[in-house]
């Protein structure tokens, strides 16, 4: 039997944040690795107009709400994907966060030379 897809059921903007969160955990310079396969994010992005990049990718501040929704945080905390999170500087993507699959990445991480 193939597994859930969203078997949390997390909500559409929780989706795009963890999405983020795992595309910043593979930044160097922005996380680095936990001992226990998920990473320490220490570096959120700044957005410059209407996007901002995270390594090859840029994506739209539409899509990044998330980062500065506290409630996000607090949603994705409980459900064991994010912990010791200091909203809005710093959190750790847990094992969970990182494998979790959000299916949106193709989606809101584009590629980008600018």
């Amino acid at each position: 039997m193939p597994a859930k897809k969203n078997p949390l059921g997390l909500n559409r903007l929780q989706l795009k944040t963890l999405t983020l969160f795992q595309a910043l955990a593979r930044l160097p310079g922005a996380a680095e690795p936990d001992g226990e396969g998920g990473a320490r994010i220490h570096s959120l992005p700044h957005a410059h107009g209407d996007h901002f990049h995270l390594g090859p990718h840029v994506v739209m501040g539409a899509d990044a709400t998330g980062l500065a929704n506290q409630a996000v945080w607090v949603a994705l905390a409980r459900k064991g994907l994010i912990a010791e999170a200091a909203f809005p500087m710093q959190l750790r993507l847990t094992a969970a966060g990182a494998a979790y699959e959000t299916g949106l990445a193709g989606e809101i991480l584009h590629g980008g030379d600018h």
